[in-house]
């Protein structure tokens, strides 16, 4: 079955598109590779669609140095001539009573016509910075990242707290569940982050995002009284100047975090709302005439849901320079970027729909205030529709990676009964096998252009889920590190990840850091991080390479990461297996010039023969390899 991956590839990625930011009118170069045990095809098409009609560009065959017997390179020059460019291939081969013609598209090789949606795609729009391109994101919660040296010791409280707020010493449980969830206050703060920055550098974060550091009711911030200060229980304004002068210091970009499809009921502007039927504020929520009843997110009463149908909310909101979105990017603070809280909801609202408005508005604030900047959408579905176009960078989605992954990972639906799993109403985590791992992650990463999915958490966890070593077998999560660092996108770190933290939960997972009290395991995972990050920092196939999948069984999957300069194979597996075998003809060179990395996991060993490579190995583990490049060279480009 292994033969099934040896097939026509494209995935946008520079190796195959090297003009990844192209203007509206410009002509590009699109390539696209066919190994020669399908037969040298007759002639290959770029089926693109200009104004909505499909137009076709033949390509040009092979040239001397641009086939090497194995596979031949083919390419077509494509005009951009809409915002978002759609395409495909239609590919006409050799066939017993005459030729015969095969699709590519995003999500595979097809016999019958494909739907436009399954088309590839690339954005006409400057490209990302380079600091954004290159991330390593490290997500901090800042209630229980680390109280600053001059707050009180671990074991005592935090003091002279608002009414709704319940302190704890450091090492006090979280509650799960129940009322004392979102009271109770740990006393971490910003400066207590910024003292602890080296911490990040050291794993190799080049960016730290952190939840919302606005006022609020609540621990998680995310029902915000106002948008105007930084919450004093975290240090206020001077505290956020601090901690982002002192992170760009060391080279490492902040984030914030931002909702904008709800404000919290104690807001200043939900509360003049109800108070005054006549002002402003009520168009900025869906209230009831009388004021008795609102629309909320998801029915929660303390979160009320704003009305992007106001003019003036918009233009407080994320409109100009002196615009919420605006203020906190600019000096003195100087954030780097945003991620949107519930982008995915944001704006819409039963008939009602304004989410592309709302998004196009921020970005073009943000290129307008100060161009370069990072700008990622919650979207915690299919997100492919809510990401497409040129307003978001990326996005934090759970359905390509980390779904799939913990199911790949999982101990089994029984073992995880008491896990929420992203909401399904199933019991537990179901396990699924490699193949289905892959099967699962090419439907819902291929509808995002390349430029999207490398601008893509891929995060174990986050604040909102369980953690990946209550879900995940022993040794898992290593596992998984290994494939957020090797596959497309940005890998993410939720601060404790380092630290093999545990949680049933999102609310369970927000587990004070425990600092200077960590053992011998999350020492080996702090090393294993490192090594990713400076693996991945120093490899142009991890950073920016094209991505195939070789070969997978049940417990273990084989995918290479190509560029012109290097390739770089991972073998990941859940368990221990023995077998896995790639035909000679998937990888690119000779096997003989293949260097091993040193994965700090569970290895094993690799026969070379005339027919292929075969994997055996221990697992939960990882291998790895470094191959020479590869590319269409020798063609006048």
């Amino acid at each position: 079955m292994q033969e099934s991956f040896l097939a026509p590839h494209h995935d946008g990625s520079p190796l195959y598109v090297p003009q990844q930011s192209p203007s509206l009118g410009e002509e590009l170069v699109i390539r696209v590779r066919v190994p020669a045990v399908w037969g040298r095809p007759g002639r290959v098409f770029v089926r693109s669609l200009r104004d909505g009609e499909a137009h076709y560009d033949e390509a040009r065959g092979p040239a001397a140095g641009n086939d090497d017997g194995a596979w031949s390179w083919w390419d077509a020059r494509v005009t951009a001539v809409n915002p978002t460019l759609r395409y495909r291939f239609l590919l006409e081969l050799p066939g017993g009573d005459g030729p015969v013609h095969r699709w590519l598209g995003a999500v595979g090789i097809s016999t019958t016509d494909p739907a436009d949606r399954d088309d590839f795609r690339i954005d006409c729009r400057p490209a990302p910075p380079g600091w954004a391109q290159d991330a390593v994101v490290y997500q901090v919660f800042p209630d229980r990242f680390g109280r600053s040296a001059d707050g009180p010791p671990p074991d005592a409280a935090p003091r002279d707290l608002p009414e709704w707020a319940v302190g704890c010493a450091w090492y006090e449980p979280v509650r799960p569940h129940g009322g004392l969830t979102p009271r109770q206050v740990y006393g971490g703060t910003l400066d207590g982050v910024r003292e602890r920055l080296d911490h990040l550098a050291d794993l190799g974060a080049s960016v730290l995002y952190l939840t919302p550091f606005f006022p609020a009711r609540s621990n998680h911030r995310y029902d915000a009284t106002t948008f105007d200060v930084v919450d004093p229980l975290l240090g206020g304004d001077g505290a956020l100047v601090r901690l982002v002068e002192a992170a760009h210091d060391r080279g490492i970009a902040v984030i914030g975090d931002l909702t904008v499809n709800h404000t919290g009921d104690g807001h200043d502007w939900f509360l003049k709302a109800l108070a005054d039927p006549t002002c402003a504020e009520v168009d900025f929520y869906y209230v009831s005439d009388d004021g008795t009843e609102y629309a909320s997110w998801l029915g929660v009463p303390s979160l009320p849901k704003l009305d992007w149908s106001s003019a003036e909310l918009r233009r407080r909101f994320v409109e100009g320079p002196d615009s919420v979105v605006a203020r906190w990017l600019l000096p003195p603070f100087g954030l780097d970027g945003w991620r949107i809280d519930v982008a995915n909801m944001t704006g819409r609202h039963g008939p009602e729909d304004h989410s592309r408005e709302v998004a196009a508005l921020i970005r073009g604030t943000m290129d307008a205030v100060r161009p370069g900047l990072m700008l990622l959408a919650e979207s915690t579905g299919d997100a492919t529709e809510d990401l497409a176009g040129r307003a978001w960078d990326g996005g934090m989605t759970y359905s390509p990676f980390t779904r799939p992954l913990w199911q790949w990972l999982s101990r089994g639906a029984g073992a995880t009964a008491d896990i929420n799993f992203f909401g399904t109403p199933v019991r537990g985590v179901p396990r699924i096998g490699g193949r289905d791992l892959i099967a699962t992650h090419t439907a819902l990463a291929s509808g995002f252009s390349w430029r999207v999915r490398t601008q893509t958490m891929t995060a174990l966890n986050t604040h909102d889920t369980a953690r990946a070593a209550s879900v995940m077998v022993a040794g898992g999560p290593a596992v998984g590190l290994a494939l957020a660092f090797f596959l497309p996108g940005l890998p993410t770190l939720f601060a404790g990840d380092e630290f093999g933290l545990s949680g049933v939960n999102g609310e369970d997972s927000r587990t004070p850091l425990p600092w200077g009290t960590a053992d011998g395991a999350s020492g080996s995972l702090r090393a294993h991080l490192r090594s990713l990050a400076a693996l991945r920092a120093a490899s142009p196939a991890l950073r920016q390479g094209s991505v195939r999948w070789l070969a997978a069984d049940a417990d273990a999957v084989v995918l290479l990461r190509e560029h012109e300069e290097e390739c770089v194979l991972l073998v990941a597996a859940r368990a221990d297996y023995d077998g896995v075998r790639v035909p000679s003809g998937l990888l690119p060179g000779n096997w003989d010039d293949a260097e091993p990395i040193g994965l700090r996991l569970p290895g094993g060993g690799v026969v070379a023969g005339a027919d292929g490579i075969v994997f055996s190995g221990q697992g939960p583990g990882a291998q790895a390899w470094r191959l020479p490049g590869t590319g269409p060279g020798g063609r006048d480009r």
